[in-house]
């Protein structure tokens, strides 16, 4: 069982829903990532996704984009990442994901990328630009290291795409609330309860809901209907207006804040 699937197995058996949170590796630096992945953990978050910065981020609103430049600009490359992640490893077991985009991953090489990825204690990775349909050269190196290959599903999924995730799944799906990039919105539509349960009668791969969320209020409702919840832009505005002490305080008390209002 990967962390991943044991984290949510965990939770699942004292009736809790996990929080998921998202930053970008090396924005403001990678020194301070390393810093920030142990304190996510401690304030409440179950899983943490590490946003691979890219230059052409199409899946991403303007906060995620501009985070991503931050960190392309202080010099984060994947080879880096992975050394980050190996580093940290030996001060948390938190379960964490790379998230990202498929180019730099095709660059680094498929199976030479999920053999490094797997050693440095990576347990996840979700490429928003690579559908399952075309995953399966990836994924095949990915399940040969024991790393859990992440699809998403949308409001606009059909039948035959859920289907086709379902039989693929593995460690969570991830379903975007809205339509659209990242980013913050006043409300969680109305159509997640519907969509996540038309998910689950086909899987029973947990489901973790993101887009949107930015409040302790609208987690706290998708965690009434989803497995997990994803907060990504919330988090990531922080990283424009705060660093050092002040950032790893401001960083705590929101992913708590998160976290309390999940469990309640």
């Amino acid at each position: 069982m990967s962390r991943i699937a044991g984290a949510f197995a965990e939770l699942k058996r004292n009736g809790k829903k996990a929080l998921v949170t998202f930053i970008t590796a090396g924005d403001p630096d990678l020194a301070a990532t390393e810093e920030l992945i142990p304190l996510l953990a401690e304030s409440g978050a179950d899983i943490i996704e590490l946003g691979v910065p890219f230059s052409d981020p199409m899946a991403d609103g303007p906060t995620i984009q501009l985070s991503s430049e931050r960190a392309l600009a202080a010099g984060t490359t994947l080879p880096k990442i992975l050394a980050t992640v190996k580093s940290v490893r030996a001060r948390t077991q938190v379960p964490i994901v790379l998230m990202g985009y498929f180019n730099p991953i095709l660059s680094y090489g498929l199976e030479r990328f999920a053999a490094d990825a797997a050693a440095a204690g990576v347990d996840g990775v979700l490429l928003v630009d690579l559908p399952p349909e075309e995953a399966g050269e990836f994924k095949v190196c990915a399940d040969r290291h024991g790393i859990d290959v992440i699809f998403l599903l949308t409001p606009t999924s059909d039948a035959a795409r859920i289907r086709t995730v379902a039989r693929q799944a593995r460690g969570f799906i991830y379903y975007v609330s809205v339509t659209g990039v990242t980013g913050v919105r006043s409300g969680v539509e109305e159509s997640v309860s519907g969509n996540v349960a038309a998910i689950r009668e086909r899987t029973t791969v947990p489901v973790a809901v993101g887009f949107g969320i930015a409040t302790p209020e609208q987690a706290a409702r998708v965690a009434a209907v989803a497995d997990g919840v994803v907060v990504g832009s919330a988090i990531v505005k922080l990283f424009e207006t705060c660093t050092g002490d002040e950032l790893k305080k401001k960083l705590a008390a929101l992913v708590s804040s998160l976290k309390g209002a999940i469990e309640r």
